[in-house]
């Protein structure tokens, strides 16, 4: 349980923001598969990346762990061994979908298991393609836990049906062990961080980039070169701080080296929108990542409007969006929210449940969240549920920083997913968090 309180003199300082989780979760298993030593610093050491790491040892290959940094010996594309047990990954759909790409090309047998949330999830939409390359599988009626009979596939052509970069990841992953050439089609934005550091590591992938579609061709069969990699720190990590900043009065935060990639900076955009203050100063690249620091200050919110295609941009940061669409001063509309539905929990219903308990008036319509500050209800209960879901106990966390009642947490040890020291790190700066 972790209570929220209110905080009265605003928030200052800079925070130190944790890496990128979708970066680290490719760190890992890149260089894996990679010929030679590559050394990652600012690794994302949660409970999601570390069931990454044990899924790759697993499998024989020698990782190092130190203090600030983590260095992997890879032998290659096929040097993988077969798991003497089942693959857990915890609560990882990142781990689960990007392993199932890269396993079903191998020349072994692997299941891989979760917990009970990840165990709920489809893993049917990246099965699906795989199977169409000539992949087997066997599965729990769409969900985990998942049998994978690694065998030699064959290229497809293949139009992504649902925008998601695990998707495309998991079928880049299974495309790099087959002769010739894979394309993936994709009409939507998603992130690409696969792509930058398969590039990087001398994949032969190409990208070609055309008004109503994005095509990816991947040429297998050739070996990657390892390469180090400084892990730039995590957006979605770092929009609870931002907009706790944003709706506190006296706020001034600083947030340096925070990856700004253009398939993943919806929340930027969107709170710009709301007429958040926010700065971005100092853009480099980083391993072909775009990075930038961040300051943003206390801000006068108004609503905003976002259609379907906003949601592609920044799909997990709806939790705490409508945190700040809370404290605005007119009303929200955020259409097109299907994928929450299907995340580690139903987050578009806990939003509207959890906001509603604190007096907020909210409503889903079909897969539109709409929210209405201007008339505030009475609390009707302190209690926040969280299904397990981080960023909606981290989003709540930021919640109970505006209200006059403390905010009762469940299940918050959930945070550890993707930000162990969330608590540590927002009491520094001035939060109120009681574990």
């Amino acid at each position: 349980m972790l209570i929220s309180s209110k905080i009265n003199n605003g928030l200052h300082g800079c925070v130190n923001i944790p890496g990128d989780k979708s970066i680290s979760h490719r760190s890992i298993i890149i260089p894996s598969i990679s010929k030679g030593i590559s050394e990652i610093s600012n690794l994302l050491m949660s409970d999601d990346v570390l069931h990454t790491i044990n899924a790759m040892k697993a499998m024989g290959v020698k990782i190092n762990t130190f203090e600030d940094k983590i260095i992997i010996h890879g032998n290659g594309l096929n040097s993988l061994k077969k798991p003497l047990k089942d693959i857990y990954l915890g609560n990882s759909g990142t781990g689960a979908r990007l392993l199932t790409g890269l396993l079903s090309a191998q020349n072994f047998k692997s299941a891989l298991i979760g917990d009970e949330s990840l165990s709920s999830r489809p893993i049917k939409r990246i099965t699906t393609p795989i199977e169409l390359m000539g992949g087997k599988f066997e599965y729990n009626n769409g969900t985990l836990p998942l049998h994978i009979f690694g065998k030699e596939l064959k290229p497809i052509s293949y139009k992504i049906p649902i925008p998601s970069s695990q998707v495309k990841s998991g079928i880049i992953l299974a495309a790099l062990n087959t002769k010739g050439q894979t394309t993936i089609n994709e009409t939507s934005i998603t992130r690409d961080h696969t792509e930058i550091m398969l590039k990087s590591f001398g994949a032969n992938i190409k990208i070609k980039k055309e008004s109503d579609m994005n095509s990816i061709f991947i040429n297998g069969k050739q070996e990657l070169t390892s390469k180090n990699i400084y892990v730039p720190c995590d957006l979605s990590s770092s929009s609870f701080f931002i907009v706790a900043a944003m709706i506190n009065k006296n706020s001034n935060l600083k947030l340096q080296n925070i990856n700004i990639n253009p398939t993943r900076d919806g929340i930027l955009h969107a709170l710009k929108l709301m007429g958040g203050n926010i700065t971005i100063s100092n853009q480099r690249l980083i391993n072909d990542e775009i990075i930038g620091d961040i300051e943003v200050q206390s801000s006068h919110l108004k609503g905003c409007e976002l259609n379907e295609d906003m949601s592609k941009l920044m799909i997990d940061e709806y939790p705490i969006l409508s945190v700040a669409a809370s404290f605005a001063k007119t009303p929200s509309l955020f259409k097109g929210l299907k994928e929450l539905k299907v995340k580690e929990s139903d987050r578009l219903e806990l939003i509207r449940f959890n906001l509603n308990q604190c007096g907020i008036t909210c409503e889903v319509l079909n897969d539109n969240l709409f929210i209405d500050p201007r008339k505030k209800n009475k609390i009707k209960n302190n209690k926040i549920k969280t299904s397990f879901d981080h960023r909606i106990a981290m989003a709540f966390a930021i919640m109970g920083s505006k209200l006059d009642h403390d905010l009762q947490i469940s299940n918050s040890n959930c945070i550890n997913t993707s930000f162990p020291n969330f608590i540590k790190s927002f009491n520094k700066i001035g939060g109120n968090l009681i574990e």
